[in-house]
C-alpha cells in the first residue's frame, strides 16, 4: 500500500498544496550512516552539507540518531541556524543505540530520552520504520522549492530508504528530487547497477536519472533546485491510500 502523504488537516495533495499557501521553507531529508567510516572524507562532506543547508535556509528532516554522519549533519545545521532547523525523526527502538553519549538526554513528553534539542535540533519518537519514512517524505513534500532528498555514504538502512524514495518517485507517489553525494566515489556501484538495469531492460531508459548525483554539497543542493521529473515515471493516482 502506498503510504498516506495527504494533509491531515486539509485533506489536500501534499505535493500540491493550492494557490494561496503561504511561501514554505525548502526541506531537505538526509540519509546517511550512524557510523563515520573510516575515511574523513566522509564526516567532511556531511558537515559541509550542514554548512550549506544552513547557509540557504534549508531545514533538515532527518533519522534522529546523534551519532556517525547522521549527528555530524544535525549538529553542524543546529550550530549556525538554530534546534528549529532540524527535526529528527526516529523509531523508539533505536533510541538508545543511535545516541552519542557524550551529551545530555531528557525525557520527551511520552518518556523517552531524546538528544538535547540545542544541539541536534527536535526529535520525535515514532513506533516503527515505516512511520519514521511516511513523516520524513510528510515534511520534504510540503517543503518550497529546492526540497527533496539527500543520500550520503551509510549502509543497508541507508540503502533501503534511499532506494524506496526513489521508487516512489517512479511510481508517481512524489515529485521530489532525489540525489547522491557521491563523496570518494561511494556510488559508484550504485550508478552502475542503474545503468545496467537500463541496458538490460528492469529500468526504463527515462527513470534512469530518477537518482541523480553530485560530488559535493553545493552541487547537491543544486541538482534539487534543478531537478527535472521523468516523463516515463508511472502515471498512477494513489488518491487518499
Amino acid at each position: 500500500m502506498a503510504p498516506d502523504l495527504t494533509s491531515s488537516e486539509t485533506g489536500t495533495s501534499l505535493a500540491n498544496p493550492g494557490p494561496n499557501a503561504a511561501p514554505r521553507q525548502a526541506k531537505i531529508c538526509v540519509y546517511c550512516g550512524s557510523s563515520p567510516g573510516y575515511n574523513p572524507e566522509y564526516v567532511e562532506a556531511a558537515r559541509n552539507l550542514g554548512r550549506l543547508m544552513a547557509e540557504n535556509n534549508i531545514a533538515l528532516v532527518y533519522g534522529g540518531g546523534t551519532v556517525g554522519l547522521m549527528g555530524e549533519v544535525a549538529k553542524t545545521i543546529v550550530a549556525i541556524s538554530g534546534p528549529g532547523a532540524v527535526h529528527g525523526i526516529i523509531p523508539e527502538a533505536l533510541v538508545k543505540w543511535e545516541r552519542d553519549s557524550t551529551y545530555s538526554v531528557k525525557k520527551d513528553a511520552n518518556g523517552y530520552h531524546v538528544p538535547e534539542e540545542e544541539v541536534y535540533g527536535r526529535t520525535t519518537v515514532v513506533k516503527d520504520m515505516h512511520s519514521r519514512k511516511k513523516m520524513m517524505a510528510k515534511e520534504v513534500i510540503e517543503g518550497g522549492p529546492g526540497s527533496g532528498f539527500i543520500a550520503l555514504p551509510g549502509g543497508y538502512g541507508t540503502m533501503e530508504e534511499l532506494l524506496e524514495t526513489a521508487t516512489w518517485n517512479q511510481l508517481g507517489i512524489h515529485d521530489k528530487g532525489v540525489c547522491l553525494l557521491n563523496t570518494n566515489g561511494f556510488y559508484d556501484g550504485l550508478t552502475q547497477w542503474i545503468k545496467t538495469a537500463v541496458d538490460e531492460g528492469f529500468v526504463k531508459a527515462g527513470n534512469a536519472d530518477i537518482l541523480v548525483t553530485a560530488d559535493d554539497a553545493e552541487g547537491a543542493l543544486k541538482a534539487l533546485r534543478e531537478y527535472k521529473v521523468s516523463d516515463a515515471r508511472y502515471g498512477l493516482d494513489w488518491g487518499n491510500e
